[in-house]
């Protein structure tokens, strides 16, 4: 090979190296496999696995235009036999060859007379054909311009696995948009459709409870339990299709978290003295005032303290601390129960991720409780977190701004 054409091949390789852009560099290559094999065209064809054809990624900028729709088959085309044998192929006259495909001639209003075909392959599989077209000096294709082919050949297997790359990339994050927006109609659907024939079970089944005697009342109490957990689901699921299509708001008011905290471990006292298991409130000195939505809090704390005596045995204790902290009200819920295998900590806040564990799973649940706590602090500029070892409880600890500056800045730090 000259140096003169080594040189411009290196070039080349330069020119790519500095491409903006993944069709500049394409074009780039076609552009200059005419000027280094003195061809009146070139073309970088690509599989189409829809239609088990070939088409035209890139060619001379005048005729791509024209290309773009034609699909070359694999049988009965040089390029397609290139394609499917994975070997370099040259025709010095493609008048004596029947596998030179006659379309883009009547397409074009030219004539091919000679050509240079050489397959682009990436890791061993076959992405698509490199084509020199007509020799311009008619003294047909050396060995020289085959051996230059095949190295701006290597080049372009790079480009177009880059390209496969990019679109599987695509195509996952379209798959991820349609799951989500499955999973939100799923969850508008879901939470719409329930609330009325729950409200009108439990409203009554209450009321059955008042004048039925005392021989079916556990039957009503399992009815209204039940039915109330389904509730729970229920508005755990619009919670998060609210926070979702950014619809939740916050009625923004002076909050004692003092009064919350009581109120909230008030209402559990008597599903824990069912379980046996001790459940306290202790509560700092200091005021704990934050301005903050208190039904949205609730519901986070709420959730917090539901899980934790869920998950701790008879006997066990859990206990929530309230106590201020510059900037911030800090609410703790500990509990002595099973605990969180450390593999699972990172996740136990995403929608719809539950714990695999024989004890965690024979609760039941959708995985939601942790993720609209989450979301509910969040909406405050507050930050949530857990810490547990397995067999030994967990810790969960929620920090909640005492007013709306003091959460901007939180939200800076916190996402920082």
């Amino acid at each position: 090979m000259s140096s003169e054409r080594i040189k411009r091949l290196l070039t080349v390789i330069q020119l790519l190296s500095r491409s903006p852009g993944l069709e500049t560099s394409l074009q780039v290559l076609v552009e200059e496999v005419k000027e280094l094999t003195f061809s009146e065209s070139a073309s970088i064809l690509s599989y189409d696995a829809s239609t088990d054809s070939l088409y035209f990624l890139s060619a001379p900028a005048e005729q791509l235009n024209f290309l773009r729709s034609v699909r070359v088959p694999l049988e009965g085309s040089a390029a397609g036999w290139v394609f499917r044998h994975g070997e370099t192929l040259v025709i010095q006259n493609t008048a004596q060859d029947q596998r030179h495909f006659k379309e883009v001639d009547r397409l074009l209003g030219g004539q091919t007379r000679s050509l240079v075909a050489i397959p682009i392959v990436f890791g061993g599989q076959p992405l698509g054909v490199l084509e020199a077209i007509n020799k311009r000096d008619k003294q047909g294709y050396a060995e020289e311009d085959v051996l230059i082919l095949e190295t701006l050949a290597t080049l372009a297997s790079f480009l177009l696995h880059e390209r496969l790359l990019q679109q599987q990339m695509e195509q996952a994050r379209n798959q991820v948009a349609d799951l989500e927006r499955m999973k939100a109609d799923f969850i508008a659907i879901t939470s719409h459709e329930l609330r009325t024939p729950l409200g009108l079970i439990l409203g009554h089944a209450s009321f059955l409870r008042e004048f039925v005697g005392t021989e079916y009342r556990e039957q009503l109490d399992m009815i209204i339990r039940n039915a109330t957990r389904l509730k729970e689901i229920v508005d755990g699921l619009s919670s998060m299709d609210n926070i979702q299509k950014g619809t939740a708001r916050l009625r923004q008011r002076q909050v004692s978290m003092a009064r919350l905290v009581q109120d909230v471990v008030e209402s559990f006292y008597d599903e824990a003295r069912r379980k046996q298991i001790e459940l306290r409130a202790e509560l700092g000195q200091s005021p704990l005032t934050v301005e903050g939505d208190a039904s949205k809090i609730e519901i986070a704390l709420d959730h917090l303290v539901r899980n934790a005596i869920t998950f701790t045995d008879p006997g066990g204790h859990v206990v929530v601390r309230a106590e201020a902290v510059p900037g911030y009200v800090r609410v703790q819920v500990e509990d002595d129960g099973i605990g969180i295998p450390k593999k699972d900590l990172t996740r136990i806040f995403e929608r719809f991720y539950q714990v695999e564990s024989h004890l965690t799973r024979k609760h039941g649940g959708m995985g939601l409780g942790l993720s609209v706590a989450k979301a509910m602090i969040e909406l405050h500029g507050g930050r949530i977190w857990a810490e547990s070892e397995e067999g030994k409880g967990s810790r969960f600890t929620f920090l909640l701004p005492i007013n709306p500056a003091q959460a901007g800045a939180a939200r800076k730090i916190f996402s920082s």
